[in-house]
């Protein structure tokens, strides 16, 4: 395309500008953010900001009791779910909570609504909590968060422009069950002049994310292109994109093909036998995946 990047940057300023309202993450999840990372902070520094959120608190037991973490008993206690989770993890639901509402808005056409996209979102995140966990990587916590974020710049397009979004999708001619005849990433730029993966960078940009969550959202799609050493928890949300997309739940309109690069996988260092088995877990494990942090 012929879309010159300042055009691009000039096209997620401007929509982030404008949904400022919209994306914003809550003063309580900011919070919890900056004390788990702080080295200092302790599981009851925690307790003290979340026991004032009486929905966070009872989102948090939900998650813990709930079947995709498989914890032994039933858990009523807030003190005991961050000990038995651990900080990252209840960072990681203080957050989902807070993203949930931005995916809402309804059907937008029979192809895409809100919901949709925040079920894939959930199952991918899950996805790539079990290829982190599966290979070892040490950073489960942090690739189901990135899992969760990697799509949000098509709600940015979503709140900023409906009748540009609903055009994007038209543009990609998807069948009944949403798979695409013609890429997503080229009508995104031919119609908003920058692409989901740009408007999701710029917002993780705003929000303060760490760095790590502004190469998923900008290069999920292609994480080849960026340096070989910062590649690695982008190819894992890669994989989990698409292995989210074959389970059927959810929105897959920006994927014209589950198909796996092998640069990926050598990135990765994932054998096609380990992806088998790995994409046998997400299928068991996508209905809960789904349910346990739905809007």
């Amino acid at each position: 395309m012929s879309t010159v990047a300042p055009q691009r940057e000039q096209s997620v300023n401007n929509a982030i500008r404008e949904i400022s309202h919209i994306a914003t993450l809550p003063e309580i999840t900011v919070k919890v953010v900056e004390l788990v990372e702080d080295a200092k902070s302790t599981a009851q520094d925690l307790h003290k900001v979340i026991s004032g959120d009486p929905a966070l608190c009872s989102r948090i037991l939900k998650v813990v009791n709930s079947s995709f973490y498989g914890l032994p008993g039933q858990i009523g206690s807030i003190n005991r779910a961050i000990v038995m989770l651990g900080l990252n993890a209840v960072k990681n639901i203080a957050i989902a909570a807070s993203l949930a509402k931005l995916f809402r808005g309804g059907d937008l056409t029979p192809s895409f609504s809100a919901r949709d996209l925040w079920t894939h979102s959930n199952v991918t995140a899950a996805a790539a909590k079990v290829i982190a966990h599966s290979l070892k990587l040490g950073f489960s916590d942090e690739a189901f968060l990135a899992g969760l974020v990697h799509d949000i710049g098509i709600m940015i397009e979503m709140q900023y422009d409906r009748n540009k979004l609903t055009e994007v999708i038209r543009r990609t001619g998807a069948d009944s069950k949403g798979v695409p005849a013609c890429d997503m990433l080229e009508a995104e730029l031919a119609v908003f002049e920058a692409t989901h993966q740009d408007f999701g960078a710029g917002l993780c940009e705003k929000w303060k994310f760490p760095k790590s969550f502004t190469y998923v959202t900008g290069h999920h799609h292609n994480p080849t292109g960026l340096p070989a050493e910062l590649r690695t928890l982008t190819s894992v949300i890669y994989v989990a994109d698409r292995l989210a997309a074959e389970t059927g739940m959810g929105f897959r309109l920006d994927l014209l093909t589950t198909d796996v690069s092998a640069e990926v996988l050598d990135t990765l260092k994932l054998t096609s036998e380990r992806l088998a088995e790995i994409r046998t877990q997400v299928a068991a494990t996508a209905k809960d995946a789904a349910s346990v942090l739905g809007g």
